[in-house]
């Protein structure tokens, strides 16, 4: 019995963590726009564009469509782990905030928008 709650376990851990690797893909554009500040990881797990920064159409296009699958993904982990959408993106979050290069900029549980 007690083997098979921590096989159940892992597996749903191993389940977790392939549903966070797309969360953390994005495409040149996005990658880009990150290097050069103009677009960053928020604390609450969804992409924002930072103040000021100079963003076009198109990247404010892929951003919104980055966040929706995020909200999916967030959604099915949240089912997954008995957690509400919100805890599951801020869980994530606290990972691509910490995963982010220097010279990126990032947005604390605050609301500041930080350059690393």
């Amino acid at each position: 019995m007690k083997k098979t709650v921590m096989i159940a376990a892992a597996s749903a851990g191993l389940a977790v963590m392939a549903a966070l690797t797309p969360v953390s893909a994005a495409s040149a554009m996005i990658e880009n726009a990150k290097d050069n500040c103009i677009v960053g990881e928020q604390a609450d797990g969804y992409l924002g564009i930072v103040p000021g920064a100079n963003a076009s159409a198109q990247l404010r296009g892929e951003v919104r469509d980055v966040n929706q699958q995020r909200k999916a993904i967030y959604a099915d982990i949240a089912k997954r782990t008995d957690v509400t959408v919100d805890v599951a993106a801020t869980r994530t979050a606290s990972r691509l905030v910490n995963e982010a290069k220097r010279g990126q900029c990032v947005r604390d549980a605050s609301g500041e928008w930080l350059q690393l």
